[in-house]
């Protein structure tokens, strides 16, 4: 029982008799009514003032005493300016609880026969997954169950950065430096293993270009390219890349090792399998300790030759040009964006090329209407031009292409460096997170009954709650900073918080005896029962809210509020000592909806609920 759909349609009723007038349930705005007002949702007229040709105050007295008069849900109302405040009796809250107990699809939606493909996490193999990735992952993950919620068929992917000259990086330092380490020999996980000699590879190229500094050549070259007055120091910093390019020995293995790849030389295209067979199991254990999968995965190996046909295509349609030179540029500036190059002078391929090739071969594979890409804000300029070129060459799906941006995460030391070492390896990060939670819980005690097995499971239940929740409850967009203390805090707006309501609530039900019978109206319900049935009647819409914004944070700020009005109820209100049988199976049932939605709202980022903590 959608609670706030049905309102809708009563004002769409109301509206069509008393105006004569037909509007759409989408048109209408209702919010929960605001503390200090009285009321349970609140009407906002003003969005309707052009349509019904009446000022906000008059249309909401005219819906308001026409729903009074004909709604029986409705028990009275109040206009303050252009906003109508409904009241629901006591008889419709009851009759919304005792549907809850009934309806086990609560906030699930019908399927709307539409295929969704998520990208996310995209690592690549020269390093184990991180801090930055384990966001990234999460929102994927979370926005992928919220669509399905919304009843899209979703297709999970990732593709995975298998080539290119980072990874040679880790490849050229494990075959000059490593003496054979394995995994095994090394006893860590392999794509810990292959991050450690990407570290070392910068370290050895920070000692090589270190002594390039002092030689003859680099003097004339400063000489030659320094900008006005710039000191040694300052132009040494700013010529790194040239230095990697142009003069660095190593460098210059390291881009061949990367020809010889491309060119299918056998030791290293053996070298590259094996090193990254190593990163592949590495990272299947971090998805597993995260718990997420994927449908389907995409290797940059096999799709980075993608896209070099459709170029030819829309060269023939004009959508592109050629240069001079022989390269492919798309023109974008009426779009607002710039030339693109999608093809260099020698006929090799970019990362844009890739991606719309990589496009292209997803929708021929799955069919799908629309896809989100999961990718941190600094890429968002290359999605605004990845989807206008698919736009301008026709691809059925392109007008449904989202990118899902979001910030980076920091730690209270400040930001995260792959290449330095300073990162958070994510499984570090897992364990610390587990571990502050298992702290945490032997603080408080209570746990003695349970077996050692039982009581690791809570600990890791709670600890994976508190990182993804932490990081889930802010806005996409956002940078943040994650602190593993705060995030297992029991006082804040975290995870471990909102699973202390559900262990509660099942506390609750194991202490009671009897049978529990159907919802009957207790003849009273308090305020904060009516704010927490209140709030639940929100969840379908926070659902789709969601979905609509790409924002899981909406769900997870929406379940810390159940969570907290729930914390309160248990302490105002007696439940197993309530003055009445009635109302102690009121409340008992009220307590069970509550445990039910937090469980589905936490589902949707990828929670588990235990029942003990």
């Amino acid at each position: 029982m959608n609670l706030i759909a049905l309102l809708k349609d009563d004002i769409v009723f109301a509206i069509r008799e008393t105006y004569k007038l037909d509007v759409s349930a989408d048109q209408l705005l209702i919010n929960q009514t605001r503390k200090e007002f009285e009321g349970d949702f609140t009407l906002v007229t003003f969005p309707l003032a052009k349509a019904l040709k009446a000022n906000p105050v008059q249309i909401a007295e005219t819906i308001g005493l026409w729903l009074q008069d004909h709604i029986q849900r409705i028990e009275r109302y109040n206009v303050v300016k252009g906003f109508l405040n409904l009241s629901l009796g006591r008889e419709s809250w009851v009759a919304f609880l005792r549907d809850l107990t009934q309806d086990l699809q609560y906030g699930t939606f019908e399927t709307n026969a539409k295929k969704l493909m998520v990208e996310f996490s995209s690592p690549n193999t020269n390093k184990p997954l991180h801090l930055g990735h384990i966001r990234n992952i999460l929102l994927g993950w979370s926005i992928s169950r919220i669509a399905k919620a919304n009843g899209y068929e979703v297709i999970k992917t990732q593709i995975i950065n298998d080539r290119g000259i980072a990874v040679c990086k880790s490849m050229y330092a494990w075959h000059h430096y490593s003496n054979g380490e394995t995994p095994e020999t090394a006893g860590v996980k392999g794509d810990i293993l292959v991050g450690k000699y990407y570290v070392l590879y910068d370290q050895k190229l920070r000692e090589e270009y270190a002594r390039w500094q002092k030689s003859g050549q680099a003097n004339e070259v400063y000489e030659l390219k320094k900008e006005g007055e710039e000191t040694m120091e300052h132009f040494f910093r700013r010529y790194k890349n040239d230095y990697f390019n142009n003069h660095s020995h190593i460098g210059k293995a390291t881009r061949e090792m990367l020809l010889a790849w491309e060119s299918g030389d056998k030791d290293i295209v053996d070298l590259w399998k094996k090193m990254n067979t190593w990163v592949y199991k590495g990272f299947d254990e971090t998805y597993k300790a995260l718990e997420v999968s994927f449908d389907t995965i995409y290797y940059e190996s096999e799709t980075y030759l993608l896209g070099k046909e459709s170029i030819d295509k829309g060269l023939q349609k004009g959508v592109f040009y050629r240069k001079e030179d022989g390269s492919v540029w798309i023109d974008l500036s009426d779009a607002g964006l710039d030339h693109k190059i999608l093809l260099r002078s020698d006929g090799t391929s970019v990362y844009m090329t890739q991606d719309i090739g990589t496009a292209q071969k997803r929708y021929a594979d799955f069919g799908i209407d629309s896809m989100i890409y999961t990718v941190g804000d600094e890429q968002e300029y290359h999605f605004k031009v990845l989807f206008e070129i698919l736009k301008r060459l026709g691809e059925p799906y392109a007008d449904a292409l989202y990118h899902l941006s979001y910030g980076m995460v920091d730690l209270p030391t400040g930001k995260m460096k792959s290449r330095e070492g300073t990162v958070v390896d994510a499984d570090d990060l897992i364990a610390e997170v587990i571990g502050e939670a298992q702290q945490a819980s032997e603080d408080r005690g209570g746990l003695e009954h349970l077996s050692d097995q039982e009581r690791r499971e809570i600990y890791r239940k709670v600890g994976l709650a508190a990182l993804k929740y932490f990081i889930i409850k802010v806005n996409p967009r956002k940078r943040m900073v994650f602190n593993p203390r705060e995030s297992v805090d029991m006082q804040g707006q975290t995870g471990p918080y909102i699973q202390n309501a559900y262990v509660r609530i099942m506390s609750v039900i194991r202490k009671h005896t009897g049978n529990l019978v159907d919802c009957s109206d207790p003849g009273h319900i308090e305020d904060i029962e009516r704010d927490i049935l209140n709030t639940i009647a929100q969840y379908p819409d926070i659902v789709r809210e969601a979905m609509q914004s790409y924002d899981p944070s909406a769900v997870a700020n929406y379940c810390y509020t159940l969570a907290k009005a729930y914390h309160r109820f248990y302490h105002e209100v007696r439940i197993l000592s309530a003055e009445t049988e009635v109302l102690k199976n009121f409340r008992i049932h009220l307590s069970e909806a509550v445990a039910r939605v937090l469980k589905k709202g936490m589902h949707l980022l990828g929670i588990e609920m235990p029942e003990y903590m």
